[in-house]
């Protein structure tokens, strides 16, 4: 078990290098020159210059690579061309809201859409079979941005129920936390009930066929543990890898559902950011969605031998 931790471990380190090296040529491979660019049309050659000093642009691209790598195991993500402002101090003012939203998303999906799964596997071909299926393809078919706003003129403007922008810290009190992330969280949820309940289903279909299944019913066994407890463990690893999948999905989702419902995170930063061509903030936040996509990868992949103690690479 030490060993195979090791190893997955190991091996996140080669890609952690590459996705440093991609983040870092992004300014090299954009289109014309970021100085110029950032200096207007109106600029002199002299100032273009200038601005290529303070990015550092006139020095040789792997001295460049070199100290920007240092900088980032140090924790210096470096300057905002904008503000003015250290980059990780400002993903740090961001962090909060994005994960938030992360964390609620998810809770709300896999605490709806395992249920509906199984519930659909147990009533394989019914009508509330087909009713959690027609959902399940109009989550995944409907734009999140559309759902959004439908959730949003029904329960916010005409019921009045939730707030429709704004988000409050954890630290006022988590019914205002929560309130403020409710709508945002459904709205990104709704596509993921759908895939991860599509999932379940389709593993649970299978693994119910399987000769243990029928003997724990024929032994008496009740229903909902043969369901929850030996079915629906078996089916665990394909729903895990689709519930990975869908929180590395959610930090993108969090770029759209952030400028919708006006949330102060990460994903707003990086539209804020894209649009002020404010280049070492756009990387930082790329690099920091792309750590913890393999953060995460890691995770998963190392939680599967906790459902199958027969997994091992």
């Amino acid at each position: 078990m030490g060993y195979y931790i090791i190893r997955r471990i190991l091996a996140t380190i080669p890609v952690v290098a590459f996705v440093m090296l991609f983040v870092f040529s992004l300014l090299y491979v954009t289109p014309g020159d970021p100085a110029a660019i950032l200096a207007g049309d109106q600029a002199t050659q002299e100032e273009i210059e200038a601005i290529r000093t303070d990015l550092g642009l006139d020095r040789s691209f792997p001295v460049r690579f070199v100290e920007w790598s240092t900088g980032v195991f140090r924790g210096d993500l470096g300057t905002s061309i904008f503000t003015r402002l250290p980059v990780s101090q400002m993903i740090l003012q961001r962090v909060e809201p994005t994960v938030s939203l992360m964390i609620v998303t998810m809770l709300m999906a896999i605490l709806v859409a395992v249920p509906l799964g199984v519930i659909a596997a147990w009533k394989h071909g019914s009508l509330l079979d087909r009713a959690i299926m027609l959902f399940a393809v109009l989550g995944f078919s409907v734009p999140v941005f559309v759902i959004g706003y439908v959730l949003a003129w029904v329960l916010a403007l005409k019921l009045g129920w939730l707030p429709v922008q704004g988000y409050t810290p954890l630290s006022e009190g988590l019914w205002p936390w929560l309130r403020n992330l409710l709508l945002p969280s459904a709205t990104l949820a709704t596509f993921y009930i759908a895939i991860i309940a599509r999932i379940t289903r389709a593993t649970m279909l299978e693994i119910m066929q399987l000769d243990y299944i029928r003997t724990a019913r024929a032994k008496g066994v009740a229903e909902r543990t043969v369901l929850f407890v030996h079915a629906l463990r078996n089916a665990s690893v394909p729903i895990v890898t689709v519930v990975g999948i869908g929180i590395a999905l959610v930090i993108s989702g969090a770029v759209v559902i952030e400028s919708v419902f006006a949330l102060p995170g990460l994903g707003r930063l990086t539209v804020d950011s894209i649009l002020r061509r404010d280049y070492p903030v756009i990387q930082a936040v790329i690099l920091v969605f792309s750590f913890a996509y393999v953060i995460i990868n890691l995770l998963i992949d190392l939680s599967y031998t906790l459902f199958d103690p027969r997994i091992r690479y």
